[in-house]
């Protein structure tokens, strides 16, 4: 057979040639600030290549991107990635000191900085010195000198491309070779950093492409909601190309109305995001009234969603939801409700797809008999998990290839997996283990809760003991919240203590953020919430 390298510019380059003339349409705040197409995204990002090639860069060098999801930003996935450079996305939801670390471990020399970021750029420079070139991908700068002392060149992105832009020969390099660099969010520890490869972020992009899976088309209009900072934006840059699928950019709003309007006003037929973004969306059409006929499909990740907003999402979008779940480490989908199932028949994390197999392990390791209908230690292989963390020497593998998920989980007798929770929040009061997830799963089927989570206190007498955090809507009463629970679950887990919050803490994943909640909570203190018992 011939040989054929599997490279993510051979997606973009699909598109050009077969979907040349299918729009990629920019927005900010629910206007549309630019529309093009499949063959313009391949010319400039190409010519983006040569640009960055006459900046000095050279093979397998990194390159940072501190922005949004908009126009440039794609460009720059695909003029690095095309070029044989590293892709490395920033989170700028964490704070500078992190992604400082992340650059300067990165030997990043340039970053692609969105115009409203430079603020924070500004922050971040000074403790990078590896950093030579920074290129404004949205406006002008607003100032002669907007990192102040840092040395380095500061450059917009047209004047960029204007002068320095070139053709470029995209894929002349092995498969294997390193694509992108994503950290993950910290949520449970220190960011690490996952090296992807073309190959890695190819056979994934085949996985999510398939029919049990994101499955999408050219007839799709397909709303990436999800930032491209978060997994490569779970991929969805590379699939959309390689169906031929309209792409819609949201740029940094990503709120209810601006959301609705995007989805009426271009047809959107699948949108995809964490669930506070679906919340937001359902929020508003409830206080705005209206419906957005095109929408079939709502792809949601990130934490456990209650089943009362499954329910909502269902019953106010008219859309099927498909559940899923991940990790960076993952690429990172690892399981996803079939279309056709959807949220209504199947409440867990979906099925894994044909590239990824689950294993589900006692706490030393050893693999349970039988794997089916059993609480487990959650791991994984395949094409495009992880074998080891940027910088580290040593297997993040056990001995059989597989990947410890850090997630305890169950899987049924179709195959559908359930996640139950990280095996770290586990809570031992007396002696016996408690499972947060189960708590939160109950108690978030209540249609007034909004978010719940479950977090271990000291005890003297016990050891630990739940405590139970609810956002609710107003008016409704939290300690009720406790009554779900008698008959469902042993009496000792029953949460002694409810707190109401205003608003759950998110962490930059947009998940909810329990180590916030543990530092604010766990002591005993109330910070921003109301004891309720």
């Amino acid at each position: 057979m011939q040989p054929y390298g599997l490279t993510i510019d051979k997606f973009l380059d699909h598109a050009a040639k077969w979907f040349g003339d299918r729009e990629i349409v920019e927005a900010e705040a629910g206007r549309v600030v630019a529309r093009f197409t499949y063959a313009e995204l391949r010319a400039r990002g190409n010519r983006m290549s040569g640009a960055l090639a006459a900046l000095g860069l050279k093979f397998g060098d990194r390159v940072g991107t501190l922005a949004w999801n908009t126009r440039h930003h794609l460009e720059v996935y695909y003029a690095a990635m095309g070029a044989g450079l590293v892709c490395h996305t920033l989170n700028p939801r964490l704070t500078p000191t992190h992604l400082a670390a992340m650059i300067n471990e990165a030997e990043n020399r340039i970053v692609a900085v969105a115009a409203d970021l430079l603020p924070l750029m500004r922050e971040i420079a000074p403790l990078c010195p590896t950093i030579e070139q920074i290129v404004v991908l949205d406006a002008p700068p607003p100032e002669p000198h907007p990192l102040g002392s840092h040395p380095a060149r500061i450059w917009t992105y047209e004047a960029l491309l204007a002068e320095k832009g070139a053709p470029f020969v995209w894929g002349a390099f092995d498969e294997n070779v390193p694509a992108g660099l994503c950290y993950t969010s910290g949520t449970t520890g220190s960011p690490k950093g996952v090296v992807y490869t073309h190959r890695s972020n190819y056979l994934h992009t085949l996985r999510a492409l398939q029919a049990d899976a994101v499955a999408l088309t050219a007839a799709d209009v397909l709303l990436l909601a999800v930032p491209m900072f978060h997994a490569n934006g779970w991929g969805l840059p590379f699939a959309a190309p390689a169906a031929g699928t309209k792409l819609v950019l949201p740029g940094r709003v990503i709120d209810g109305p601006s959301l609705a309007a995007l989805v009426r006003d271009e047809g959107v037929t699948v949108a995809v995001g964490v669930q506070t973004v679906w919340l937001g969306l359902v929020d508003h059409l409830d206080q705005a009234g209206g419906i957005l006929p095109t929408l079939k499909r709502v792809l949601i990740g990130g934490s456990n969603c209650p089943d009362a907003l499954l329910r909502r999402m269902e019953d106010r979008l008219d859309a099927e939801v498909q559940t899923s779940w991940g990790m960076t480490e993952l690429s990172p989908i690892g399981a996803i409700a079939p279309p056709g199932i959807g949220a209504a028949n199947d409440r867990g994390s979906g099925r894994p797809v044909m590239g990824i197999d689950l294993k589900l392990t006692d706490a030393d390791g050893n693999a349970l008999a039988p794997q089916r209908g059993v609480l487990g230690h959650l791991k994984v292989k395949g094409h495009s998990v992880i074998e080891r963390y940027f910088r580290e020497g040593v297997s993040a593998l056990d001995g059989e290839g597989y990947f410890d998920t850090g997630d305890l989980a169950t899987i049924d007798a179709a195959g559908s997996l359930t996640i139950c929770g990280r095996a770290k929040d586990l809570i031992k009061s007396g002696g016996e283990w408690i499972n947060p997830t189960e708590i939160e799963t109950i108690v978030g089927g209540h249609p007034a809760v909004r978010h719940v989570a479950v977090i271990a206190r000291a005890d003297a007498k016990w050891g630990e003991r739940p405590v139970l955090i609810v956002e609710t809507d107003d008016g409704q009463d939290p300690e009720k919240l406790v009554g779900l629970l008698r008959g469902k679950v042993a009496d000792f887990w029953i949460p002694g203590e409810v707190v109401e919050v205003d608003a759950m803490p998110l962490a930059a994943s947009g998940k909810i953020d329990k180590q916030r909640l543990r530092a604010d909570y766990a002591e005993g203190r109330i910070a921003g919430g109301r004891a309720a018992r």
